[in-house]
């Protein structure tokens, strides 16, 4: 289990550590999405390091589809596949029985999915996602779950989150089998639990109860940012994380925007993950301390400008806006990398001044600056 040190608190947000066996996690922190073993548009191991990543998110369904978990097994794990040095948490694919809601089929054993690859059928359920994961040899694994659109039927909630909870016990089980094979890649492999409960806050706070009892290294909030309102977001949020203990890391799952961050960091969430840095990049969106600003505008054809005057990212010391915004419109993909490499500086960074502002007192006032200022679009010279 790894180590949670508490450092400082304001109100409920939390400045802390998470001590690895690969290295000490400070939090509040973003973990940077490498679905496949990869960020999207080019960005490599290396460039993860230069922009401030300190942790990985990578899926369990997709790369047990291609290139299959036992081949990067045999390869030495995940770590020395991808070249990362750095934790790495693996999400249990549970995620996808909510994005695959047309080509799956949920029982009490696991998910029946249909390859998006192949449209070969592929099973997946507490014990086929911890051998994955095991396989995979992740510092954090994920407990497979289901992942419920909002809004759902009370009672179909209800059932679903009881479910979620066998599975949860089966997948504690499972992961101290794998854990204790003399030939696992990763015999320290931790397990989180997730909360789930839709938008119903009795759910959630029951769930959260039931889950806290097994006495995981960590848990998380899943099933959000899936169709819901930011107000509900943020209602279940306040229902839930007082019900979380203190003295183990609360990560908010796929979520979200800078806004959503400083908000969840308000109510004492320490970890973070989501695409938008990444999909939004792929169409010139890019965040800055001023706030948002989408490149393809045509006020930046001719702004010479770096995109955030006040970055220090690869893009920003180099490139303009206008050079930028050719790139985008020329299809040409340095476009789309030069922006998500600014993207994923701005996320580290956030949480690195969020950090600061903790440890000197002074987060209040941070934070209501910025949940208005980071959500503001500024597409004008």
């Amino acid at each position: 289990m790894g180590s949670f040190r508490l450092i400082e608190t304001q109100g409920s947000a939390r400045r802390a550590e998470f001590a690895l066996k690969r290295g000490v996690i400070e939090t509040p922190v973003f973990m940077n999405v490498c679905t496949a073993a990869a960020v999207r548009g080019g960005v490599s191991s290396s460039d993860l390091e230069d922009v401030g990543c300190s942790v990985a998110l990578c899926n369990t369904y997709h790369l047990n589809l291609r290139p299959g978990s036992g081949l990067i097994k045999s390869l030495g794990g995940l770590h020395r596949f991808m070249s990362w040095d750095g934790p790495i948490l693996t999400d249990s694919g549970g995620f996808q029985v909510f994005s695959l809601s047309r080509r799956r089929k949920i029982t009490e054993a696991g998910v029946q999915f249909i390859s998006y690859l192949d449209g070969k059928k592929v099973f997946m359920g507490p014990e086929e996602s911890m051998l994955v994961q095991s396989e995979l040899g992740s510092d954090i694994a994920m407990a497979f779950d289901e992942c419920i659109e909002n809004p759902s039927p009370y009672e179909y909630v209800s059932r679903s989150v009881d479910r979620t909870t066998r599975w949860l016990g089966r997948c504690a089980a499972e992961n101290a089998r794998l854990n204790s094979l003399p030939d696992a890649v990763n015999p320290h492999q931790m397990l989180w639990g997730i909360n789930q409960g839709g938008v119903y806050e009795d759910i959630r706070v029951r769930h959260m109860r039931e889950i806290r009892s097994l006495d995981l290294p960590g848990y998380a909030i899943g099933g959000l940012s899936v169709g819901e309102s930011a107000d509900d977001m943020y209602r279940i949020l306040d229902a839930v994380v007082p019900e979380m203990p203190e003295d183990r890391p609360r990560y908010l799952m796929g979520v979200g925007t800078p806004v959503n961050i400083v908000e969840g960091v308000h109510r004492g969430i320490d970890f973070f993950d989501c695409v938008f840095p990444l999909k939004g990049a792929q169409h010139g969106n890019v965040y800055t301390w001023e706030g948002r600003r989408r490149l393809l505008a045509e006020v930046y054809r001719s702004d010479d400008r770096p995109i955030s005057e006040s970055c220090g990212c690869p893009a920003c010391r180099r490139y303009s806006r206008a050079y930028i915004r050719h790139l985008l419109k020329a299809d040409e993909r340095l476009g789309m990398r030069l922006c998500i490499l600014h993207n994923l500086y701005f996320y580290n960074d956030l949480m690195k001044k969020i950090r600061e502002a903790l440890e000197e007192g002074r987060f209040e006032s941070f934070y209501r600056e910025y949940r208005v200022t980071l959500g503001t679009n500024v597409d004008r010279i």
